[in-house]
């Protein structure tokens, strides 16, 4: 029976825990729940387990112990409201921008109704222009912005996103960080994030957690002005949190 944190939750991810086979889980008894339109990150180090709690949450994987809810439902197996963006953008060669943003449509015979959907997301992401492009054309931050828009072409309610902006920039990565924040927000998108980057988890969050050996060993909300702008980067509130997670994962060594 769902409980009433449950409720209160737009993903509710309770006493998870998930091993792979092995003797040590991978994840291990993680509760973590996110209210709609939020915006919450994961930070930790490389084989904490970030990432296969990502995919638990999106029903890639199922938990060995506990239970996932999305919406109120059980999760048991992919959600079709649920949009993800990997690491690589992991675009197809063959297809155009305007095509790999409408392949999850495709995949369903309703492309055609989501031509204008397609443009518009381009438009918001500063790459309409490059609709008919192939992603050989195209930068590595481009891609990431057809990826982006691939995810939220089916206009989902929760979008999971596994280090997207890792490879890029530091320029086009704030860029990017901004365009994300304004698209989850006018749709108001719950999402979970993960980065190995303190400093963007700050920027981008309502709260971080910091995962080590499995599990959630510490917990910071990120009681910063909305709409985020540039400028919070350089003040000493922003300082002071990036300081806070920073020790909380020196203390996990």
């Amino acid at each position: 029976m769902p409980t009433d944190a449950d409720a209160a939750a737009f993903v509710a991810i309770d006493e998870v825990r998930f091993s792979h086979g092995r003797a040590q889980p991978v994840v291990d008894r993680v509760s973590w729940h996110i209210p709609r339109g939020a915006f919450h990150c994961l930070v930790g180090r490389s084989g904490c387990g970030k990432t296969t709690l990502l995919k638990l949450t999106a029903g890639l994987l199922s938990p060995d112990e506990g239970h996932i809810r999305v919406n109120g439902r059980a999760l048991h197996g992919p959600d079709p409201s649920t949009g993800f963006v990997f690491q690589s953008p992991t675009l197809l060669a063959w297809l155009s921008v305007l095509d790999n943003v409408l392949l999850p449509l495709a995949l369903k015979r309703q492309q055609k109704q989501g031509v204008e959907k397609a443009v518009e997301l381009l438009n918001l992401l500063g790459i309409g222009h490059l609709a008919e492009r192939f992603p050989h054309q195209l930068s590595g931050g481009q891609q990431s912005r057809v990826a982006i828009a691939r995810a939220l072409i089916g206009d989902p309610h929760l979008l999971l996103l596994d280090e997207p902006f890792a490879a890029l920039d530091a320029l086009t990565r704030e860029q990017l960080q901004d365009d994300l924040l304004v698209l989850c927000n006018r749709q108001q998108i719950a999402a979970l994030f993960v980065t190995h980057d303190i400093a963007e988890a700050v920027y981008m969050a309502h709260r971080v957690a910091v995962m080590d050996e499995g599990r959630v060993n510490f917990v910071l909300d990120i009681d910063l002005p909305r709409p985020r702008t540039g400028d919070i980067r350089y003040g000493q509130p922003f300082n002071a949190l990036c300081r806070q997670l920073r020790y909380a994962m020196d203390s996990l060594r």
